[in-house]
């Protein structure tokens, strides 16, 4: 580990193996289909791939190729030239790829009335290519060029806010995230645990990507990464040295009810035997990647790899913020819930001192908001859906355990221990998607009774 902080121009120096043999062979497979295409092009006018027309005029003519190093390097201008377009310009060519390269309504109903006739696997086949977006096909061309999928993963974190006010778009995401099922499953992805000799770029991914709980610099990082706490993130091979999802980890002799001394850079060592794991951040670090489910696979994951390190371990908890908690409790009906003199305190901002009557009543309120408020029959809030639709159970609720300006603002202060049991993981995620059923500690029931 070193003795050093990583300097600016270490940031910056390649990664040994980076580029790879397939590397060197795409690219010079791209050099000779650009002199191809030159020749073909000679005499015509450029396309101009700094604009959305320019842009869809280069796809439709990679649909149209069926050369292998003409088309790379088609896909390979697609790619310079989207990360070149405005944001103006990518709304445009959003646009584009629905209106010229969706469905074609009549082929579907003539496939789909062939195979009636005669149901075959010929005519299925016919019917399946005929229900499937011309862009599926044009994504996977792009894809095939170096820095493909990296554009692909980003073009969708473009696209995704647009979808609220544009929402003929979704068909855009619809194709990308079927695609993205595919890419990143299970199958393909690296576990590697992060520490202080991992390579500068993944470090500074690292406190880029931090969703959860801000790290503030080299010295606050380093301390994320010493003896006493882990780093784990999955990787992909198509985005070398950029993790798509990574947790951050304390070995603790107790369950912890208080944020604070976790992040605490001079802290002590534990004084007990360390025998519980806290995951206290996950992170996903790409938006184009949202709906992609990774922390599942990594949180079980990381447990084996923890165990087989520290067979001593025997308790695994999070320590959770609730940030739907006060978005809901600002428009939530409260009546019946708490008493009618403490509705309009309850919504008040959360100031670093509050009344017993306050504290009582927000604690109940988000016990009622994790178990009853639904979204379709999932809980409403997103992180009590992630550990409980992992198997998790709602174990322990801790008012003021993270008075940042963030957990205030977000959860009122509370934070949650979602308990992975180990020997009852597997029989909680099917009773939770079989029958509803959230796995709950007494001690938080009670607050309902």
């Amino acid at each position: 580990m070193p003795d050093q902080l990583p300097s600016p121009a270490d940031l910056t120096k390649p990664v040994a193996g980076a580029m790879t043999t397939l590397g060197r062979t795409l690219g010079s497979v791209m050099e000779a289909g650009r002199d191809i295409l030159a020749r073909r092009r000679s005499g015509l006018p450029a396309a101009a791939a700094n604009s959305a027309a320019g842009m869809m005029a280069l796809c439709r003519e990679l649909l149209d190729h069926r050369g292998e190093a003409s088309g790379l390097a088609l896909a390979g201008e697609i790619i310079a030239g989207y990360q070149r377009l405005p944001p103006a310009g990518r709304l445009a060519f959003f646009s584009g790829l629905v209106s010229e390269f969706d469905v074609d309504a009549n082929e579907v109903s003539a496939a789909a009335e062939r195979y009636r006739a005669r149901p075959d696997l010929e005519q299925l086949w016919s019917l399946t290519r005929a229900v499937e977006a011309p862009r599926q096909k044009l994504f996977r061309r792009i894809n095939m060029a170096p820095d493909g999928t990296r554009t692909l993963v980003a073009l969708r974190g473009h696209l995704l806010p647009l979808l609220r006010d544009h929402p003929g778009l979704r068909a855009i995401d619809s194709d990308l995230r079927h695609l993205f099922v595919s890419w990143f499953n299970k199958g393909f992805l690296e576990l590697r645990r992060i520490d202080w000799s991992s390579p500068a770029m993944v470090l500074e991914k690292i406190i880029d990507y931090e969703a959860v709980h801000q790290i503030n610099g080299w010295d606050d990082l380093r301390s994320r990464l010493r003896e006493d706490r882990r780093c784990f993130a999955f990787f992909h091979p198509a985005l070398a040295n950029d993790p798509l999802v990574f947790v951050e980890i304390a070995l603790t002799d107790a369950i912890p009810g208080d944020l604070a001394p976790l992040l605490v850079q001079q802290r002590k060592p534990a004084t007990g035997r360390i025998n519980t794991v806290v995951f206290y951040s996950i992170s996903n670090c790409h938006p184009g990647l949202a709906g992609i489910s990774f922390g599942n696979f990594l949180i079980k994951n990381v447990v084996e790899e923890l165990r087989k390190e520290m067979p001593a371990l025997k308790t695994f908890v999070t320590l959770s913020p609730v940030p739907g908690f006060r978005r809901w409790l600002a428009t939530a009906d409260l009546t019946g819930l708490v008493p009618e003199a403490l509705v309009a305190r309850v919504k008040e901002p959360l100031g670093r001192v509050v009344e017993q009557p306050v504290y009582d009543a927000q604690l109940k309120l988000c016990a009622h908001y994790l178990l009853r408020e639904k979204s379709r029959d999932a809980p409403l809030d997103p992180v009590a859906r992630f550990h409980l639709g992992n198997g998790a159970r709602l174990h322990r609720m801790h008012g003021g355990a993270d008075l940042s300006a963030k957990g205030r603002e977000q959860s009122a202060g509370i934070m949650v221990n979602y308990l992975y049991d180990l020997a009852r993981i597997e029989e909680n995620h099917e009773a939770f998607f079989d029958e509803g059923r959230i796995a709950v500690s007494r001690t938080i029931s009670r607050l309902l009774e």
